[in-house]
């Protein structure tokens, strides 16, 4: 069976497997491919600028990412979780007459959100999807951190600035898909490593220096062994104290890891029956990226302890269709930024509900559908009604329209894993955020800081920076400076949310490119698309052979 996706006209692979999946939701096949979902899904998880606004319940100042043209009310998390209000209070009757989506979409810009997701934080107002961390700054999806500046999805990771995709990472800087390292620096893809700067794929390496391919390695320049004393002279060589400096060795390394580093065709680690990339200890997962701990997936997108579930991108799930960062849900259908939901579907920032419907910001309610409160007879004898008629025109099955998302397609997590332009965003319903910046009055620009960290006054932070890429303001924390300062880093020039996703480019390369391995010649699908120059793409056997 083949079909052809409706929103980009590519053949859609897997089409009988994926529609005995959906079977088990009750629903036919999107006539999407994976892509174009993700896409829309991903629209609807904010990547937004940190910004102050007022609580629309109490007045007080808060934090959040969503963007000032949000229609909702934003509260407080504490006040949105209190008795103060009534998410009920805005419940409507469903009329059969009018498309569901359209009645949603007006009860969703009615209801109170929270300011930004999150529980048992401690000093990191300036973060968003944080949990169970303390002393974090403008930062996002985090769990169980601590002293972090700047970054995204890191877990267990401490006094550390600028990390992408880290877990038990320490006292490490501009590092991303790295675990289990300290002071690390500069690194992508390594591994049980300490005290070293420039890695890519190493493992259980320290004090090493620009090196690649390494495994159990000590006093290593660019590959080459040094005895210890001799390791620290030839170090001295290389100014990392320079900003102007660190980034002639970044272009050098990325010239070099192009040329002689060996790329396997994948990321995969302890992987069984699987199919994607950034896959760990995952069984049964096909066209799946950037999970861990998971079985019997298909088409998931970034996530952890997930099962038997589709269609889904950052999530917690187990037989979940379209769910959208969720945590700890089962049998649910097109939810977002849900927790602990079952029996459900079309909801929206709900919390320990069960057998609801279309609803938005509701907390352990049962048998609700557009927040009104129904009994458990009229519940089930009314939503087959609601479906029928969703089917009809097509509604029923199918995640929400681009028009429904929070904000601005360029301030999602879409535009990093499929950017576009104003233009193709609204092409397709979807909606563009302009940027407004006002002018600092005393700003300077971040090409004109020091170049050296030694030359760094200590009044850094009372200044406004304005990079010089985005023209975006930012300035330097007192503990960032400190960092700065202990380690010998020079300052960044550019925004914080611009370096981050620099980083994060190598994580957004999904589509598959067929090529033969450089080795043994065999066909080999790898991830690394051509303008990553890289010449040594190895088949998982060769690239054993190689580098083990």
């Amino acid at each position: 069976m083949t079909a052809t996706c409706t929103s980009c006209g590519k053949e859609i692979q897997g089409v009988a497997e994926d529609t005995a999946f959906l079977e088990r939701f009750g629903v036919s096949h999107p006539g999407e491919c994976a892509f174009c979902l993700w896409r829309r899904l991903l629209a609807f998880w904010v990547f937004g600028k940190f910004r102050k606004t007022k609580s629309a319940l109490s007045g007080k100042t808060i934090i959040t990412t969503f963007g000032e043209e949000v229609k909702f009310p934003l509260y407080d998390r504490t006040e949105w979780v209190s008795d103060a209000w009534d998410p009920l209070a805005y419940g409507q009757e469903y009329d059969p007459s009018r498309s569901f989506f359209a009645q949603f979409k007006e009860l969703q810009d009615r209801v109170p959100h929270p300011q930004q997701s999150g529980t048992n934080n401690l000093r990191s107002d300036w973060c968003d999807d944080v949990w169970s961390s303390k002393d974090c700054y403008l930062i996002r999806s985090l769990l169980g951190c601590e002293n972090l500046y700047y970054g995204y999805r890191d877990l267990r990771c401490k006094n550390s600035v600028d990390l992408v995709f880290c877990f038990d990472v320490e006292s490490s800087y501009d590092c991303a898909y790295c675990f289990k390292d300290y002071k690390v620096r500069h690194a992508f893809d390594a591994r049980d490593s300490m005290e070293s700067a420039f890695l890519y794929d190493c493992r259980n390496v320290q004090n090493c220096f620009m090196c690649w391919n390494l495994r159990n390695k000590r006093y290593h320049i660019l590959n080459k062994p040094y005895s210890k004393e001799a390791y620290f002279e030839e170090l001295k060589k290389y100014d990392l104290r320079s900003r102007k400096s660190v980034d002639a060795l970044k272009t050098e390394f990325a010239q070099i890891l192009a040329k002689e580093a060996v790329h396997r065709v994948n990321y995969n680690v302890k992987t069984v029956s699987s199919l994607g990339n950034f896959l760990e200890e995952c069984k049964n997962c096909y066209d799946c990226y950037f999970i861990q701990f998971a079985e019997n997936n298909r088409h998931m997108f970034r996530g952890l302890y997930m099962k038997d579930s589709i269609y889904g991108v950052g999530t917690i799930v187990e037989k979940g269709l379209y769910s959208v960062v969720d945590n700890e849900c089962y049998d649910t259908i097109a939810t977002m930024h849900c927790d602990k939901c079952r029996y459900s579907a079309y909801l929206d920032f709900c919390e320990e509900c069960e057998y609801c419907f279309g609803c938005v910001s509701l907390r352990k309610k049962k048998y609700c559908i557009l927040n009104k409160q129904y009994s458990e007879a009229e519940y089930r004898a009314l939503l087959p009604k609601i479906k029928e008629s969703m089917v009809k025109i097509g509604e029923w099955g199918k995640f929400f329209p681009y028009a429904m998302a929070y904000g601005g397609y360029n301030f999602s997590h879409a535009n990093a894993f499929f950017p576009s332009m104003k233009k193709e965003v609204e092409k397709i319903g979807g909606i563009w955020e302009e940027v407004r910046e006002t002018a600092a009055a005393d700003g300077i620009s971040g090409s004109a800081l020091p170049d050296r960290i030694d030359d760094v006054s200590d009044d850094m932070p009372q200044k406004q920076i304005i990079c010089p890429r985005t023209g975006w303001r930012f300035n330097i924390a007192p503990g960032e400076l400190a960092f700065y300062k202990s380690h010998g880093i020079p300052l960044p020039q550019y925004h914080f949310d611009v370096r981050i996703l620099e980083l994060f480019k190598p994580l957004t390369w999904i589509r598959p490119f067929v090529a033969n391995c450089v080795f043994c010649k065999k066909e080999t699908t790898h991830y690394y698309p051509p303008e990553a120059g890289y010449q040594k793409i190895a088949c998982e056997d060769c690239y054993i052979k190689e580098v083990s």
